[in-house]
Order: structure tokens, then C-alpha cells, then sequence
């Protein structure tokens, strides 16, 4: 980094290589970004292409303009389903990978407590957390914001991940306070460029499930040649 020193914000440092998906304008990643001070340890990303990106959310160019300027790798056109897949995506591994606010879209005929849209929602997050285990390095986490009540706790988060071999290690509150020039944008194609109400919010971080080792006979403190 440029001057050397650790610097942090919330949960995430200068000295993590950092993943973020789905980014809707890039203001959290620029957020980061600037209280970094350099962002060539971060990757940030869009589901959509650089032009739909553009026409859908308007205050995305002074944060792409920042993130490049201060070193940050912006790719657009990433799907979650096959992201391990990207070319400049499959060879890296990650200490934390970050999901803000993750949803499937916005349809006219459907509301949120649909059982349809619901399933969309969990199909993503399993698409999401199958893919995002095998791009952390040891120890890494995975983190996801969401709300918590209803009926976004619908979505089984923990569950999801469990199915991935992802254990929860802290949930904690989400504060858009905490990030500085945050802007929660709605995507899809309906209101994409408004933001959306933050209630119960938290960020749940995610690691790999840890399993026991079968023991060699030299690791036991018996041995069959005991006997």
C-alpha cells in the first residue's frame, strides 16, 4: 500500500484481499477505497455491462473514476452463478468476499413475501456461497448483508450456507453510517437508481466449516504396532 500502514474501516483493511459482488453504483467499494487510501488490494464488481451500468445508475461514474484511479480492478458482466469461472476471477483467492444486499430483482407482478420471489432470492445466495467457498484463501470469510425480518429471513441464510460447508462466525448490526457515502441502490430494472429502506440490517460472515482430520498412525498417541 502506499504508505505502508494497516488501515481499517469496520470489518475490512488495506492489508485484505478483498472481493465485492453485485455492486449496484460502486459507493461502497469507492467507501473503501478512499479510506484505504490505495484499492489495488480490491476487486469490485457489477452484474451488469459497463453501459447498462451507466443508464441504470447514474452516480456510478465519479466511483468508477475513483476506484481506478486509486488501483482497484472494476469488472462488469460478472454473474455470481459462475463467477469462479471469470478469467480474472479463477486463479485468485480471496480473504474476504463481500455481498451487499444481495436480490434476485424487482418484477411488477411479484411483491417480496411471494414464495416465488423468495426462491429466486435463496437461488442466488446458493449460487453465491457455492461459488465464493472455493475462491478464499485459509481463513478467509465470506460476507453477506441483508435484512432480518420479514420476509427477507425467509431466505435461510444461514442454511444456504451451511449447504456450502460455510459456518457463521458473527453476526453483526449494518450500519450505512458506518460507510460513508454508501448508497444502497434498488438495481434490477424498476427504481434502479433509488435506494431502499435499511431496517434490521446485519452483516453475517461466513468461514469455512473446519473438520477433523482422521488421524495417521504416527499422529496417535497408540499405535496398532502397540499391540
Amino acid at each position: 500500500m502506499g504508505s505502508g500502514r494497516e488501515r481499517w474501516i469496520e470489518h475490512y483493511s488495506s492489508a485484505q484481499e478483498i472481493l465485492l459482488v453485485g455492486e449496484g453504483d460502486f459507493s461502497f467499494s469507492a467507501c473503501l477505497a478512499r479510506t484505504f487510501g490505495s484499492a489495488c488490494n480490491m476487486v469490485a464488481t457489477s452484474l451488469e455491462s459497463q453501459g447498462s451500468l451507466r443508464a441504470k445508475h447514474r452516480s456510478c461514474l465519479s466511483h468508477l473514476s475513483e476506484l481506478k484511479r486509486r488501483g482497484c480492478l472494476v469488472l462488469h458482466d460478472v454473474d455470481v452463478y459462475e463467477m469462479d469461472l471469470h478469467l480474472a476471477l479463477q486463479w485468485r483467492k480471496f480473504d474476504v468476499i463481500i455481498f451487499n444486499f444481495p436480490h434476485a430483482g424487482h418484477f411488477p407482478w411479484l411483491r417480496e413475501r411471494n414464495p416465488q420471489l423468495i426462491q429466486m432470492h435463496k437461488n442466488l445466495l446458493k449460487a453465491f456461497f457455492e461459488n465464493a467457498r472455493g475462491m478464499l484463501r485459509e481463513g478467509g470469510e465470506v460476507h453477506v448483508a441483508t435484512r432480518d425480518d420479514y420476509p427477507y429471513n425467509r431466505w435461510n441464510v444461514e442454511e444456504l450456507a451451511g449447504e456450502a460447508d460455510l459456518v457463521l462466525m458473527e453476526k453483526v448490526w449494518f450500519k450505512k453510517s458506518d460507510y460513508p457515502g454508501y448508497q444502497n441502490k434498488r438495481g434490477g430494472d424498476i427504481k434502479s437508481n433509488k435506494t431502499f429502506r435499511l431496517r434490521n440490517c446485519f452483516t453475517f460472515k461466513f468461514a469455512l466449516q473446519q473438520y477433523e482430520h482422521d488421524y495417521t498412525c504416527d499422529e496417535m498417541s497408540v499405535c496398532s504396532d502397540d499391540y
